[in-house]
């Protein structure tokens, strides 16, 4: 199974030698929606599920405000395991967790992934910028994908709240492109 090969992972010693657990992802099996973010934080890597911090509970309000509660989204993210301090993952770490991830993406078989942050848009899509691609499809190995705003961007503010305006503006499209 998946989730156990994913959780007796090593590729990467430091990642394995600092987490508490592996977080392989949660949600329905047959998820029309899959939902994409960097990695693990603290409170991910205490309870083995994704977003469920300050950034997974607006994830979860903003869901709910669109109508797709979260039950019925697969929530999963681009490497599995805490990094150090929350740093960003490194290219080696991104890239041993790149099968687990494809291999998640190909057993859902969403009709489409929503990636919340560059880091999530740069692994489907290659070195950009979130403002380039963000609110808007791509077409990706045969597979739809939304950018967005990381919720933890929403959170921080910016200039005048505008990754809370376009995050929520996306996620109302997600649901439009899965009703």
């Amino acid at each position: 199974m998946l989730a156990d090969e994913v959780r007796a992972c090593t590729r990467c010693p430091e990642l394995a030698a600092t987490r508490t657990q592996v977080v392989v992802g949660s949600g329905p099996p047959d998820a029309r929606l899959v939902v994409v973010g960097e990695a693990p934080g603290a409170v991910e890597d205490e309870t083995g599920t994704p977003f469920v911090g300050r950034s997974g509970q607006l994830l979860d309000k903003l869901l709910d405000e669109v109508g797709l509660p979260r039950a019925r989204v697969a929530v999963i993210n681009t490497v599995k395991c805490r990094p150090p301090g929350n740093r960003l993952p490194t290219r080696s770490e991104t890239a041993n967790c790149r099968p687990w991830t494809t291999r998640q993406l190909a057993e859902l078989s969403p009709e489409l992934v929503l990636t919340l942050g560059l880091s999530a848009a740069t692994w489907f899509l290659g070195r950009t910028t979130l403002g380039a691609v963000r609110g808007r499809v791509h077409e990706v190995e045969g597979r739809r994908v939304l950018p967005t705003y990381h919720p933890a961007a929403a959170l921080r503010g910016g200039p005048r709240g505008e990754a809370m305006t376009r995050l929520r503006e996306d996620l109302a499209l997600a649901v439009r492109l899965v009703a």
